[in-house]
C-alpha cells in the first residue's frame, strides 16, 4: 500500500520525531526488566528514569508526578474510574465536548455525570460549572470535574485559568485531558490547580502505546493497574522501556521541532485556501481561541465520508474529527453541542498540522480539495 504523500492529521498521530526513532531503537537493544536490581535491569530504568525528566520538563511537572501508562486514554481511565473510587467523590463533571476516552471514563464509574454545555464557538459554559460547583457545595458533596484543555476536534483552547481558579482554590478535584496541549501550550502542572492531568506520546512525535497521568501527591492513591509495584507501586506491569524512551526523546525534541508560529500560518493559509476556494465555508470554533495547528472547516453539502475518500484518492490524509471511534466516520458529539446542525456536522473535515508540515502540504490540499469540490459542484449544483 502507497503511503499517502501529505499528511494533515497530526492531531490523529503525528510522525516520529527522528530523535524518538533513534532513542527507540537504542533502547530496542538493551536487555533485561527495569525493575531488575542487576546492571542490566539497572540499565533499563536509567532509560525510564531519564525519560521520566525530560516529559516532566515538558509538563511542567515534577519527575516524581509522572506515572507512565499504556497510553492517554489508560490515564484517563485511571483519573477518572480509579479517582472515583479512591477520592470519594459523590459525582463526575464533563463537558459535552470531552474525547469519547473521558465520557466512557465518566460512565464506567457508575457515579451521577453532570453535563456542562458549550456555546456556539465550543467553550465551556464555565458558568454553568461554578454553578454546579456551588450547589455541590451545598449539599455536602465532592465533585471530580474532568475537563479538556484543548479540543481535539475544533482545536478551541478553554480557559484553563478561569478552570484552575474555579475547581482549585474549592473542595472538589480537578483532572485535564491535556493531550493536544501537550507540548504546544505552556503547561506547568506543578505549580497549577489540577489535580490530575493526561498526556500522550504519538500526540508529539513519539510511539502510540504509552501516555503519562500526572499527579499530585494528594492524589497519589489513584491506582487503575494494581500489578506487580511498578511506577512505584502507581500503575502495574513491566514498562515498556523502548517506548518510554521513545516518549522521553520526543518530549525533549519537540520544542525545538515544532514551530507553533509557522504551523499556525499554515494553518491559516489553509483557511485562507478554503475561503477562496468556497467562501461559504464555515470554520468551527471561529471566534473562539484555537490552537494553532488545527482547521476543523465544512462545505454544506459535501459528506465528509465522500470528501475524504477524494482527497485519500489524491494522497492527502484528513480527518473528519477524532481518530478513536474505531475508524468510523459519523455525526461528531462536539459539533452537535455546539449547536451545529446534523447536515452541516456531516460535512465537517479536520485537517491539523504538526512538526513535518510543509507550504507544499497546504499547496497539495488545496489543489486536491479544488478538485472534490469541482466534482461535487458538476454533480449537485454549486449551491448544493
Amino acid at each position: 500500500m502507497t503511503r499517502p504523500a501529505i499528511y494533515l492529521d497530526h492531531n490523529a498521530a503525528s510522525p516520529l520525531l527522528p530523535e524518538a526513532r533513534a532513542a527507540l531503537i537504542a533502547a530496542l537493544d538493551i536487555v533485561g526488566n527495569p525493575s531488575s536490581v542487576h546492571a542490566h535491569g539497572r540499565a533499563q530504568r536509567e532509560v525510564v528514569e531519564a525519560a521520566r525528566a525530560h516529559v516532566a520538563r515538558l509538563a511542567g511537572a515534577e519527575p516524581r508526578q509522572v506515572v507512565f501508562t499504556g497510553s492517554a486514554a489508560e490515564a484517563i481511565t485511571q483519573a477518572i474510574v480509579a479517582g472515583a473510587r479512591e477520592l470519594g467523590v459523590s459525582a463526575i463533571v464533563v463537558s459535552a465536548g470531552e474525547h469519547t476516552a473521558t465520557l466512557r471514563a465518566a460512565e464506567a464509574t457508575g457515579l451521577p455525570v453532570r453535563t456542562i454545555a458549550l456555546d456556539g464557538r465550543g467553550v465551556i459554559d464555565l458558568d454553568q460549572l461554578a454553578g454546579e460547583l456551588s450547589r455541590a457545595d451545598a449539599a455536602g458533596e465532592t465533585l471530580l470535574v474532568t475537563l479538556h484543555w484543548v479540543n481535539n476536534e475544533t482545536g478551541v483552547v478553554q480557559p484553563m485559568e478561569r478552570m484552575n481558579a474555579l475547581v482549585g482554590a474549592s473542595r472538589h478535584f480537578l483532572f485535564v485531558d491535556a493531550v493536544q496541549a501537550f507540548g504546544k501550550l505552556p503547561l506547568d502542572f506543578a505549580a497549577s490547580a489540577p489535580d490530575m492531568m493526561a498526556v500522550s506520546a504519538h500526540k508529539i512525535g513519539g510511539v502510540a502505546g504509552v501516555g503519562a497521568l500526572l499527579v499530585k501527591a494528594h492524589a497519589d492513591t489513584v491506582r487503575l493497574v494494581p500489578g506487580g509495584g511498578q511506577e512505584q507501586g502507581r500503575r502495574g506491569g513491566t514498562e515498556p522501556v523502548s517506548a518510554i524512551a521513545a516518549f522521553g526523546a520526543a518530549a525533549e525534541a519537540f520544542g525545538r521541532r515544532y514551530d507553533s508560529n509557522a504551523v499556525e500560518g499554515l494553518a491559516q493559509e489553509l483557511e485562507a485556501g478554503l475561503k477562496a476556494l468556497a467562501p461559504e465555508t464555515v470554520v468551527f470554533g471561529n471566534g473562539a481561541p484555537r490552537i494553532g495547528n488545527t482547521v476543523n472547516f465544512a462545505v454544506r453539502g459535501l459528506n465528509s465520508a465522500v470528501a475524504m475518500m477524494g482527497l485519500d484518492l489524491a494522497g492527502v490524509s484528513v480527518s473528519s474529527g477524532s481518530a478513536c471511534s474505531s475508524g468510523k466516520v459519523g455525526p461528531s458529539h462536539v459539533l452537535a453541542a455546539m449547536g451545529v446542525e446534523r447536515a452541516l456536522s456531516e460535512s465537517a473535515l479536520r485537517a491539523s498540522l504538526g512538526w513535518n508540515s510543509q507550504p507544499s502540504d497546504v499547496a497539495a490540499f488545496v489543489a486536491a480539495f479544488e478538485t472534490v469540490l469541482a466534482r461535487h459542484r458538476s454533480r449537485h449544483g454549486r449551491a448544493a
